[in-house]
């Protein structure tokens, strides 16, 4: 059987070449060969954004955004959001089977051992400002762990880089936890490892010192929310792990760059802009003017469709039923009303529903962390959280490439060829 290829005429010399077609797509080097003379460069791609450019070959996350399709290692996510925990998820997504029984124990075990933080990270956190930006704080405590732990830059021992990221997951919640409770004044709290994950850190974000429980729906939510946002392919922040870390230096490094990638407003920000975007409308009175102020290009409709899903996010379908759950049972507010009634007329719009535009995962999960109490600043510092467990997986796979090699893109140079001083 012949092996599939392409055709290329290059109409500037006539010539033809022959370019092997794998998998759906071509070698970028293999166009190299194209050139007008032998001292042309050859033919490269310009892609902006790698909109159309595979980076890599990966098992860990498969995404078919015309069919509105969503797995991990091959498993459905409306399966595994209602069936398994997160830390079950996080199992799957870095060791690609799901764990057994005393497997998941021992796992949990040694992620929960990683709960409380290095006491120096603790004072880091607390030399910040208390307005400054939570996700600032978080950054700057995953790169200092770089420093807290030196071995980790031995990358060529297996079970030595196991160790770190593990360690990596483990300290995020406390980190996490630590940011939050520095700008609120308030002091830092042990992790309790005999305590449900998901329960501990809520535990741990909002204690007062009484002896209240976490609401059990809220707990379920934030690990469903979790489990949801455990990986996404080769997202911003995903090809920030691998890239940065081509050049090898330890995971935190490279985690930390992951993390300034998520606190753009354009990746991890998107669920606060829900909540600004509904704020701003004020009340349900002004949503039918709002969608109108859409449809003419005047305003921007926050938190309804998606650059990969082209039919409806799969995650905004599960998280759609906890919403649904945490408002019976959280203090009703108008912006909660207000959301249910822009959603209600946005899906019976001609406009939106011929577009395919649907609510996504971040319409719902920034109503969710308000409704749980986290403020919007929280939010992106949450998605890191659940997304460290997609980061070390990519940063792992990657390691273990053939094929890996620092990143180094190619540019189209558009400045003056040469000019000389007068």
């Amino acid at each position: 059987m012949r092996t599939p290829s392409l055709t290329i005429k290059d109409n500037r010399t006539g010539r033809e070449y022959e370019v092997e077609i794998k998998d759906g797509s071509v070698r970028a080097l293999d166009l190299r060969q194209i050139k007008v003379d032998d001292e042309d460069f050859g033919l490269i791609t310009y892609d902006p954004g790698f909109s159309n450019t595979g980076s890599c070959r990966s098992t860990i996350t498969y995404i078919d955004g015309q069919k509105g399709i969503l797995r991990y290692r091959g498993y459905p996510i409306e399966e595994l959001a209602e069936r398994v925990s997160f830390l079950e998820v996080a199992y799957l997504v870095f060791h690609g089977e799901l764990p057994d029984t005393d497997s998941c124990d021992e796992w949990s075990r040694t992620i929960r051992s990683y709960g409380n933080i290095p006491a120096e990270i603790q004072e880091l956190i607390s030399s910040f400002p208390r307005d400054a930006a939570p996700m600032a704080m978080v950054m700057s405590a995953v790169a200092a762990l770089s420093g807290l732990y030196p071995e980790a830059s031995n990358l060529g021992d297996a079970e030595e880089r196991r160790l770190h990221l593990l360690r990596l997951l483990g300290h995020m919640p406390g980190i996490a936890a630590c940011a939050h409770r520095h700008a609120m004044g308030l002091p830092f709290v042990e992790a309790d490892p005999e305590t449900d994950f998901a329960a501990d850190f809520l535990r741990r974000i909002f204690h007062r010192g009484d002896e209240s429980q976490v609401n059990p729906v809220f707990s379920r939510a934030l690990d469903v929310l979790f489990s949801l946002h455990a990986d996404h392919e080769q997202n911003c922040s995903a090809n920030a792990m691998r890239s940065v870390g081509s050049s090898l230096p330890d995971p935190y490094m490279a985690a930390a760059a992951s993390i300034g990638a998520l606190a753009g407003p354009l990746h991890g920000g998107a669920n606060a802009a829900v909540v600004r975007m509904l704020e701003s409308i004020g009340s349900r009175d002004h949503v039918e003017e709002y969608v109108e102020r859409v449809k003419h290009g005047e305003m921007r409709l926050m938190g309804f469709g998606h650059r990969v899903y082209k039919n409806y996010d799969p995650r905004a379908k599960i998280i759609k039923k906890m919403a649904d759950q945490i408002f019976e049972v959280a203090e009703p507010t108008p912006m909660l009303d207000l959301a249910q009634h822009l959603e209600q007329i946005a899906l019976k719009d001609e406009y939106f529903v011929s577009r395919k535009l649907y609510p996504n995962v971040d319409f719902y999960s920034g109503l969710i962390y308000k409704a749980i109490g986290f403020p919007s600043s929280m939010f992106p510092v949450l998605f890191a959280v659940a997304r460290t467990s997609g980061w070390i997986s990519q940063w792992e796979e990657f390691m273990n490439d053939p094929d890996r090699r620092i990143a180094r893109p190619r540019q189209i140079y558009d400045g003056h060829i040469l000019r000389h001083l007068d």
